[in-house]
This record gives structure tokens, sequence and C-alpha cells, in this order.
């Protein structure tokens, strides 16, 4: 008896000791301690996975995926006594905020959302998520333990990983035994175009809002099903940066309420106390601003959550790095300081839950009953179907209610003009009411004019949505609610096999666009009118689609061009004869044939990688036409005449090769050179672009005169030591729109209206161009519309060039000074980017 007892109480103690140890530590489930090494994303995958089979505390989501097939993931966290009810405690939470017809309680758990790795060469964050998961799924850990009895935990580890693991397999690729600390060191020089960028090259921190990416839209889509009250950004900054935590510096956007201003000091001083303890250096205040409404603290903070950036020294350090001050700086500092934050995050929102909650909600009955800003209805003509479907699915992402039609006639704030209008609304108009959940984004996002506080801003300070997508809109003070929640449409024509001789297509959006691209695809040869007609009572713009059967001499005509136009759900109208009611006819030489481009898009050293991705990601995934990506180094071996089109996006490019570009171009080819690119061609041989010169004016010289005349003031003016960032700003636009003339009679300018919004990045300018040329998109003095631009810039910006055509020999150079697609959330320049691709210069 005794024998079995003591078997039994060995097997006991046995059993005992694998269950304590079955939940391993990120050192024993990797094999190294965090900090030795970067961690492939695979094996942080791995990590999550295995704590979703060994806690019954946590529920791993994976929510998507990236372009390059990697898992996209989020684990929740919570007690006991929540993780069975999350989706309980999902539901309470959104019906605090408003949607939903469910009684809701502030009676119930905070929820605090952590997003790791955004950057991809900001890697720490991504392997402190896996010490902060351990140390909240420990059931020995008494502190964690005690924050999840009201809090809900979720952990994102990797925002992009494909961007991680560009630069993680570069590092490893030469690293050697022992990390080389030498700043001088290859491996603390990434190679174009880095590890910051998702597979498109795109900045996912500045895309919250937009959406355009798949890892945001599948992020996104998860975020606005929870809505937390907290959430936190991890970010690297420079290796020779302190930490960096809340609070924020000016500007906040005048909607950040008073209560989450005040919190982000509470919570920053909670960090505090941890790093002052540790005697780690750290910054608040400073350069981190609450503006653009598209980062992972503004948005969220929009959406009635405290919303923070936590910056962690460290980009290119690899695993160690001599800093400026003499220190090393390793791995393992960074990854201590993201999980000190991580921690206090969690335990700051536990101690103020309650208040959190109770403020949340309050935010959201504030959002409904009094929402925000000026105006509290939004109409949007229509007159583009295309770009209202496309506002529309942007809407839907963020949550933003909206309907149609409104039987009164409105009077507002006109977007176009700037001058109070009255407007009588269609049935298919676009409204939008300010009196719901989301009015605070929709009051952020559609504001024409963004007031800003302090224009030492880290972003662009201009954004409204009209202007983006180049949409005729009001803003109106009263409240008024649309007729209908969904667009009414006429019985949609069913096309059937007509045997016509032509059909025509619109082209004044993307989706027509798109629809050329597939019909090249099939073979379809396309031709455009080069000025408006009537035909079969409709009338036609300059630049509208002919697909006529003359050249298309097949058996499948009909056929293929009505299954692509219904594939794609595109309209199209069948035209029985080439004789026209009014313009030209369809075999007049005002009707142009559209030759299917063969498109370069330059890339690589010198080259702005994210304006590179821009233009790469429309051609891929916007309108699914080829282009073929040339690195700039390799354009001295290029046979230029493999292409018709070559695209240079903005950039700094050394050793421009204007010559070779110049005689391929007058042999045919079209080159489009955008932002910096423009600068490359001034003064070169056969290029006609030229700096616009500012001119002085004889006032300010004769006050300059008279004050040097004067003995008792100097000549020279002294400039402060302290005042050098502000006078800096006199010359910077940091992102500003500006309403320019726009030829729209000219191919560039087909299917826009008689003006053009342009986001301004920089104060650039050109003189006009010569007789033979053509000044197709031109700025006056009145063009600014919306942002901080500094004075001197200010003054510059006008009466000048910035979308313009020159002809050279057979061949055409189109010059486009600010960059039409930017972040691809800039709708209203795709036309203008596509107009330069496929019409200009046929």
């Amino acid at each position: 008896m005794l024998k079995k007892t003591f078997l039994f109480l060995v097997f006991l103690s046995f059993f005992c000791n694998a269950f304590s140890q079955e939940l391993r530590s990120p050192e024993r489930f990797l094999g190294y301690k965090l900090g030795e090494q970067f961690t492939p994303h695979y094996k942080i995958v791995d990590y999550f996975r295995y704590i979703e089979h060994a806690s019954k505390n946590v529920r791993l989501v994976q929510y998507g995926f990236t372009n390059e097939g990697r898992p996209l993931i989020a684990m929740f966290i919570a007690s006991g006594e929540n993780i069975g009810r999350l989706e309980d405690i999902r539901k309470n939470n959104l019906s605090l905020a408003g949607f939903g017809t469910a009684s809701a309680t502030t009676n119930a758990p905070v929820i605090v959302w952590l997003s790791f790795n955004v950057h991809g060469n900001e890697p720490a964050s991504s392997e402190t998520s896996m010490q902060t998961l351990f140390d909240l799924v420990d059931s020995t850990n008494t502190r964690t333990q005690g924050w999840l009895k009201n809090t809900v935990v979720v952990i994102d580890p990797c925002l992009n990983p494909d961007g991680r693991e560009r630069y993680v397999n570069f590092y490893n690729s030469v690293r050697g035994t022992i990390p080389d600390a030498n700043p001088s060191s290859r491996e603390h020089a990434e190679p174009w175009p880095g590890g910051r960028i998702n597979h498109y090259y795109f900045d996912l921190n500045r895309d919250w809002a937009w959406e355009t990416q798949k890892e945001t839209q599948a992020r996104m889509a998860l975020y606005n099903q929870w809505l937390p009250q907290i959430h936190a950004d991890y970010h690297e900054q420079g290796y020779n940066a302190p930490y960096y935590f809340a609070p924020a510096t000016e500007p906040f956007h005048k909607d950040v309420t008073v209560w989450q201003r005040e919190f982000q000091t509470v919570i920053g001083k909670n960090h505090a106390k941890y790093f002052d303890q540790n005697g780690w250096l750290y910054f608040t205040k400073q350069e981190y601003d609450l503006l653009y409404p598209s980062y992972g603290d503004t948005y969220p903070i929009y959406n009635g959550s405290i919303g923070m950036t936590y910056e962690q020294g460290g980009i290119s350090a690899g695993l160690a790095v001599v800093m400026r001050s003499g220190d090393t700086l390793t791995l393992a500092d960074r990854i201590a300081h993201h999980h000190a934050t991580s921690l206090s995050t969690i335990e700051i929102a536990s101690a103020n839950a309650q208040k959190l909650l109770d403020e949340f909600k309050k935010f959201f009955d504030n959002s409904r009953a009094n929402p925000p800003g000026e105006y509290k209805t939004y109409v949007i003509k229509n007159d583009n179907n295309d770009k209202i479907s496309t506002l529309t699915k942007l809407l839907d992402r963020n949550g933003i209610q909206y309907g149609f039609g409104l039987k009164s006639s409105v009077s507002g704030y006109d977007y176009v003009t700037g001058k109070n209008e009255t407007y009588n609304a269609g049935p298919n108009d676009l409204v939008i009411n300010a009196h719901q959940p989301k009015s605070v984004l929709l009051n952020v996002l559609f504001e024409p004019k963004t007031f800003v506080a302090d224009s030492n801003t880290y972003d662009i300070t201009a954004w409204s949505l009209p202007y983006a997508f180049g949409l005729k809109a009001y803003g109106v003070k009263e409240s008024f609610v649309p007729e209908a929640t969904t667009l009414s449409k006429a019985n949609a024509q069913t096309l059937t096999n007509t045997h016509a001789y032509a059909y025509v297509s619109t082209w004044q959006s993307v989706n027509d666009v798109k629809f050329l691209a597939a019909l090249f695809k099939k073979g379809i040869k396309v031709r455009y009118a080069e000025r408006p007609f009537e035909a079969a009572g409709k009338k036609f713009n300059a630049g509208s689609l002919l697909i006529t059967r003359a050249g298309n001499d097949r058996s499948d005509f009909d056929n293929e061009v009505i299954q692509t136009a219904n594939d794609l759900n595109h309209e199209l109208i069948p035209l029985t004869t080439g004789f026209v009611e009014r313009g030209a006819d369809l075999g007049s030489d005002v009707i142009r044939y559209i030759h299917q481009p063969r498109v370069m898009l330059v890339t690589g050293d010198g080259v702005s990688a994210e304006a590179m991705g821009e233009i790469w990601h429309f051609f891929d995934q916007q309108i699914n036409y080829p282009i073929t990506l040339v690195r700039y180094k390799d354009l001295a071996k290029t046979r230029l005449s493999d292409f018709d089109v070559a695209i240079f996006p903005n950039g700094t490019y050394e050793d421009f090769p204007s010559d070779k570009l110049q005689n391929w171009v007058r042999d045919g080819g079209k080159l489009i050179a955008i932002e910096r690119a423009v600068s490359q061609l001034v003064d070169k041989k056969g290029f006609d672009i030229k700096k616009k010169e500012e001119k002085k004016d004889d006032k300010v010289d004769d006050q300059k005169e008279d004050k040097a005349d004067d003995k008792n003031k100097p000549a020279v003016t002294i400039n402060l030591f302290g005042n050098k960032e502000r006078e800096a700003l006199r010359s910077t636009v940091p992102g500003a729109i500006y309403k320019i003339n726009l030829d729209n009679t000219h191919p560039l300018g087909f299917g826009l209206p008689p003006y053009y919004y342009s986001l301004k990045l920089s104060d650039d300018i050109y003189d006009f161009l010569g007789d033979n040329d053509w000044n197709v998109g031109t700025v006056k003095k009145d063009g600014y519309v919306s942002g901080f631009v500094g004075q001197k810039s200010k003054d510059k910006i006008k009466d000048g060039l910035l979308l313009g055509v020159q002809p050279m020999g057979r061949g055409t150079v189109v010059y486009m000074v600010d960059d039409p697609v930017f972040r691809s959330f800039w709708e209203n320049g795709k036309l203008l980017l596509s107009n330069a691709v496929f019409m200009v210069g046929e």
C-alpha cells in the first residue's frame, strides 16, 4: 500500500511539474533570449499559436493575409471569467458607441489594443509582443492577473509582416557571429527600398483612414468591430533619440476632447514612473502631434479612443549600435523599453477602467446628439457614379453612415466656389448627416479647411475628401436626413449581341480606365473622341472611349466587348451608325486611335519608394494593367525602344540620362516626370521646362535700402537660434490643397472639370511653357484652398505651371509637378495619371 501511495505521489508530482512547465516563455520556446537575434515572423506566429493551445485565457484571430501570403493575427487575452463571453463584451462595447440596439452598460471590461511593428524596419516591438503576451497569460504573475479582471487586451504582434521580413532577411544576410556596433558597418545601412514599407511600398501608418492596402483593410475590419478604449501604436525612431511617449505635442485637432488630452498625461506619468526607476531617458510633448487622421494614434482618437504613439530609438540599429553619446544600444534594451510601456499601458487602463468606459460612452453620445464642426449635413453631388461608389466604400469601411437624396433645396458652403450657395439636391446625391456615432471622424475627413493650431506639424495639413475625390460638395449647417439608404438606380440596360456599329464608354473615373485595360487584355482596339459629340440622343464628352467594329474584325467582337462591360458592371452605349447628331463623325480625324502602351516605371536607388509604390499599386492592383519595373541604375543598358511610356516618380536622380531620353522621346516615346523628377529636366537641352524665378518687389528693395541707411538699425537681420525651426516653416508646404486651372480640352485634362485640386507637398512651381507647348494646369495667386503654407512659399506658388505637356519630335514629355496619386487616397488625380499614360500624344 505504501509503495502504491509513493508511486502515486511521484506520478502526481511529475504531472504537476509537467503541467506547470507546459506554458513556456518566449526564451524557452524559441531557444534563445529575446534580443539575442531577430525572430522571423513565422516563429512569432508559431509562439502565438502555441499560447493559443497552452492557455485557456486567450482567443487567437487570424484576420487576413499580406500581399506575400503571411498571416495577420491578433490575440485577445482576458480573465477566465471574461474570455468565454468575448462576443458579449464586444457587442456591449459597440452599443456604448451607438451601434446596435441592445442596451449597454459601462460596468464592463475596458479594452486595450496594442499594435506592434507597423513599420517593418522598426522590429523591436514584435519581439516585445511575445514577452507581453507571456506576462499576461502567466497565471503566477499576480500583477497582470489582477489587471485582467477588468481589462481585455488585444495584441497584434506585427501589422507589417512583409516589411519586417524584408528587414530581418537583410540583416541576417550581412551580420557576423558578433554584431558590429560600429554605425558605419553595412548591417546598419539597409538597401533600397528598406523594410519600413509593405509589399507595394506603402507606409501602413499613413493608411488607417484611407484603407488602400490589403493589410489595412483586413485590420480595420476587425478594429471597427471592437473600437477599444485605448490604442497604443509601437514604433522606433533614429537610434540616437531617447524614448518618446504621450502626451503628444501640438497641433492637436480641435475635435480632440479635453478628456483625451488629459488622459494622455495620466498615461505618460505612469510610464515616466518606470523609466525614472530604471534611469532611462525619455521625452514627451515634442515632435509627434495629433492632427493627420490616418495615423495609429489619431485614427483611434477620432473613434473615441485614447490613441498614442510610442517611439523607441532603434531604426538601423541592428542588434547593437554605438550612439553619439558613446553608449551602446542593444536590441534587448529596445525590447525592455517597449515592454515597460506595454505593461504600464495595461496597468493604467485597469486602474481607470470605469472612467475610460464612461468617457467612451460620453464621446459617442455627444457625437450623435451634438456633432462637432460647423456643418451638420454634407451633400455631395452625384455627377460621377463611379467616384460616389468609391467614396461610399471608404465610408462603409470607416463605419460612417450615409444615404441618398433630399426633397428640398439646401443652402451651404460650396467647396468649389468657397461661398455660401443654394443647391437643389437630386435623388442620387450622397447625403451624410452628422448626427451619428462617427461624427467626429466625419468632421475631420470632410471639413473644407483644417484648423492648424501650430504650423510645425509632422505630416500633411489638408485632406478634405471632396477635394481628394474631385467631387462637388456642400457643407450645410442644418440637419437633413437623407430620403433613402441606398442609391436609386434606373433599371440596368441589358446589352445583347446587337451587332453595333460602335460602343461608347464614358471616361471620367478609374473604373473607365480599368475597362480600357480589360479591353486591351482581350485584344480589342479602342479609340477616343478628341472633342465632345452627340449620338443616340446622348451627349459625350471629350475623352469618351469608342470601340468600333472597324479595326476589330472578329466574329466575337460584340460578345467580348459586352462580356467585358458586364464583368465590370460597366455601362456601354451601342451606336448603330457612325453618323453623329452633333460633332465629328466616328471616321473623323478627331477620333484618335489609342495605341496599347508598353509602360516602364523607374525604381531603385534615388527613387522615392513610396511614390513609386503608389504608381505600381495603381497599375497592378487597381486597373490591372501590365507595367515593367526597371531599376534606375539599369537604364544605361535598357533598350528604351521596348517601351512606349517611361514614368519617373519623385526622386533624387544622379547623372540623369536626359540626352538618351530625349532621343527616345523624339522617336515616339512618352516621358512622364513627376515631382522632383521634373527638376532633373530644367536647363537640359531640348526640354522647355524652367524654374519660376521669384520676382523682387521694388517696395521691399526700397525698404531694405532705407534700413541700411538708418544708422540706428542693423542692415543685416539677426536671427535668434531659438527661432530657427519657426523661421524654416516660412518656406515649407507640409501638404496643402491648391485649386488649379485645368485645360480639360487637352487630353491630359480629359474627364475632369476645368479645374483640379492638387495636393502640394512643396513650393515647386515652373514658368509657363512656350508657344508650341501646352500649359494644361496653371495656378493663379488665389489658388490656395486649405492647409498650412509658409508665407514665403505662399508668395511663390502663384502665376506658374503645375501641369504641362511638351511635344518633342514624334513623342511627348509630360510634366507633373505634384504627386497625382498621393498615398492612393487622392482619387482626384488617378484619372490625370491615366490621361498622361493612355491619352496624351495619341
